[in-house]
């Protein structure tokens, strides 16, 4: 299988591991050839994450693929992220095809599926090569993964069908930065490793002088030329694909304690990266065998198995904890999944996303959801049904709630109410995710968390800083020259 196009150039980031910076130097380089005057489009073949994001045809494509099409200035796409894995348990994930949900399937079915998602992935690639001066890939987890070469699609096997140059790049904070390397081209085929055109090392402290042997020694070792070094930067945020930061921010100034519990199959937890950064907020990650501390606002997250994560949630006695913190006044806020939690009961009559049945909820709002094979994918404007002030997001749920609760809605969107919010205004439920991205909407909400005199915080503005300084980064640490004529 093989496909090209002369009047575009592909180019591909490939990493040692996971987490290595994959993500990060596609939208750095995405960003740099943007300022370059250069059409520029990011690419993922193959992802596999629970934070997503809404396309404007209407799909869903992975978290990370939506920065990156920010720092392109464009606005998200289907093709950019053409086959999306959602996992719903331990060996089984939600496959979507070109934003859109086909099947569940476990580890093998899917591994016998890839030829058919290659053919995905091939499409889109040409969709965006007829419309694009260059397409930047990102691969997925390493391509030395033993195990998953067959039927590769995600890192050298896509490479090998469009034929396109590789940048391997590597983190050095781990440790073990010339191993991982000179490991992973070693494990490569011939082709692969002819397709290996530069490393570039990341997360790099301290005097770069005394790297510069190791440096030599690789490239006298690889033949492959080091195109840079890049430093280890401080306070620099960019949405996470999967894992969350659950570092606590000790602020001086806090003035509300928010806790979010962590759930197996948790999704969209970049909700909440706008209330961590926030300068009056602390914001805690609870995970398993933690108990629930004293908060002023708990908020439930959505969810890909929803089920699973409320019983989960009742084995580790959150329960009790969620219906004590209301019961002494506390805020609570369910999203998507979490506001699906709220209710009395959630039916799966045909086993959406896992065994058929119904649980029973929180019962802290009068109404139950019901779940069906139709998701809901929808980027929303509207306004709050409670403050003067503009909701912003975006919904993918596969479940319709009904219900007393719902006379009162939490906001009204332009095609109809959203949520619901308790008659004491203690509790809120809303299918919205990003409610916090926007300075109102984040005002209104920290007003009625308990904040009387919320700073201006301006999310967007401070993750559009960050993809700047990343570009500065690809200006300053790699070689620009040798990049630049990859791209051509």
């Amino acid at each position: 299988m093989f496909e090209n196009n002369s009047s575009t150039s592909t180019l591909m980031i490939q990493g040692t591991t996971s987490d290595a910076g994959k993500s990060t130097l596609v939208t750095a380089l995405c960003r740099w050839l943007q300022r370059q005057g250069i059409s520029v489009v990011p690419f993922k073949p193959q992802n596999m994450s629970l934070n997503s994001a809404v396309t404007t045809d209407g799909g869903e494509i992975g978290r990370a693929q939506a920065v990156q099409a920010q720092a392109c200035r464009l606005a998200p796409h289907s093709d950019m992220n053409p086959v999306l894995l959602k996992p719903n348990s331990d060996t089984g994930a939600q496959v979507i095809i070109h934003g859109k949900a086909v099947a569940n399937m476990d580890a093998q079915f899917f591994h016998h599926y890839k030829s058919t998602a290659m053919s995905a992935v091939l499409a889109s690639h040409q969709r965006l090569s007829s419309q694009y001066q260059v397409v930047m890939v990102e691969g997925a987890g390493s391509p030395a993964e033993i195990n998953l070469r067959d039927r590769d699609i995600a890192n050298m096997g896509f490479a090998e069908a469009v034929d396109c140059p590789v940048i391997l790049i590597a983190d050095i904070d781990r440790g073990g930065v010339f191993a991982h390397l000179v490991g992973t081209l070693e494990l490569l085929s011939t082709s692969e490793r002819a397709r290996i055109k530069g490393f570039v090392i990341n997360r790099f402290r301290g005097d770069i002088a005394l790297l510069k042997p190791g440096l030599d020694w690789l490239e006298a070792r690889t033949g492959v030329p080091v195109l840079g070094v890049l430093p280890y930067l401080q306070n620099l945020h960019i949405e996470a694909e999967d894992a969350i930061n659950m570092t606590q921010n000790n602020k001086a100034d806090e003035v509300i304690n928010v806790v979010v519990p962590v759930y197996p199959r948790i999704s969209n937890h970049t909700d909440f990266d706008p209330l961590r950064l926030h300068p009056q907020v602390n914001l805690q990650f609870i995970g398993p065998e933690q108990k629930i501390p004293a908060a002023d606002l708990i908020i439930l997250p959505g969810s890909k198995n929803v089920r699973a994560d409320l019983l989960w949630l009742k084995s580790q006695g959150w329960d009790k904890a969620i219906i004590k913190h209301c019961r002494y006044g506390g805020r609570l806020l369910g999203i998507c999944g979490g506001f699906q939690m709220l209710g009395k009961q959630i039916h799966d009559p045909d086993g959406i996303e896992d065994a058929a049945g119904s649980s029973e909820g929180l019962g802290l709002l009068e109404m139950e959801t019901t779940l069906t094979d139709n998701k809901q994918l929808k980027n929303v404007t509207g306004q709050f049904c409670f403050a003067d002030a503009p909701v912003n997001g975006y919904e993918i749920h596969a479940g319709i709630s009904s219900g007393k609760a719902l006379l009162r809605p939490f906001c009204k969107l332009k095609d109809g109410p959203d949520g619901a919010i308790s008659d004491d205004r203690q509790i809120i439920g809303s299918y919205v995710h990003g409610l916090f991205s926007h300075p109102q909407s984040l005002s209104v909400l920290l007003e009625w968390a308990g904040v009387t005199a919320p700073d201006d915080f301006d999310y967007t503005a401070l993750c559009e800083q960050d993809i700047e300084r990343l570009a500065d980064m690809v200006e300053q640490h790699l070689d620009t020259d040798r990049l630049m004529n990859l791209c051509h």
